[in-house]
């Protein structure tokens, strides 16, 4: 079982390898990006138009050549997951990363993980609204006013 784990081990260390030298595969994750509302939207290419500003939470439309998404941060790691459990409800596409959120169209938030790393989160929603990710990733953030 252990020449069988070190082979497997082996054999995904070397198609990493060849997946460097050729380029083929996936590009790198950055590592996960920190700081304010405005530094996290400098990184990721947008200037914020910003519509919450609440202690709990922030909260700004981006809108960059490659589609529009709501960027979240928050001042605890509980009013992140208390959001982000709320806005499941709207299903949607969200990039998730230690202290804020990006929403947006899946396309929108995978290309946005290239530049603020976090973990790609795709939820399918209970409310039957029908509304689209961004519309509904704006609404839990709708009781910090």
């Amino acid at each position: 079982m252990r020449q069988r784990t070190a082979a497997t081990a082996a054999a995904a260390l070397l198609a990493l390898a060849l997946s460097a030298l050729t380029g083929c595969g996936p590009p790198p994750v950055p590592p996960e990006a920190t700081g304010t509302l405005e530094e996290l939207a400098a990184q990721a290419g947008c200037v914020p138009d910003i519509g919450t500003e609440a202690a709990e939470l922030r909260q700004a439309s981006c809108r960059t050549s490659g589609g529009d998404y709501v960027l979240t941060t928050f001042a605890t790691d509980r009013g992140r997951q208390e959001w982000f459990d709320a806005a499941n409800d709207y299903g949607g596409s969200y990039l998730v990363g230690r202290g804020w959120i990006a929403a947006g169209d899946a396309d929108v938030v995978t290309a946005l993980r290239g530049q603020l790393g976090g973990t790609v989160e795709t939820t399918a929603g209970h409310s039957g609204s029908g509304e689209g990710p961004t519309a509904g990733a704006g609404r839990p953030g709708h009781h910090a006013s």
